[in-house]
């Protein structure tokens, strides 16, 4: 399988704009063949007898169900409130809006 050239990594560089030199042209070039490599035996592997999936494995709802329970009335979850106003914390303006 060809590799990806020196003179390719240098123009995807000059895309990129970035200013590698030239053992950095060499390195990136082994790294970004490898990286080539590797995605195309995963392309010999996906076969058209291969469902798509988006999870390798089953996956099931892992969230409890949604139940009606009792819960705080606005008084007492404004108890510890160090100002309140409507039934609401009331907070210090930070964005000068009204």
């Amino acid at each position: 399988m060809p590799g990806i050239t020196r003179e390719e990594v240098a123009h995807l560089a000059r895309l990129a704009r970035l200013e590698l030199s030239g053992d950095e042209l060499d390195h990136f070039a082994g790294q970004l063949g490898d990286i080539i490599g590797a995605v195309a035996r995963v392309a010999e592997v996906a076969d058209q007898d291969v469902p798509p999936t988006s999870h390798p494995l089953p996956l099931t709802n892992v969230m409890r169900a949604d139940e009606v329970r009792p819960s705080l009335t606005p008084e007492q979850a404004l108890s510890g409130a160090p100002a309140q106003e409507q039934q609401r914390f009331k907070v210090p303006q930070i964005l000068g809006e009204d």
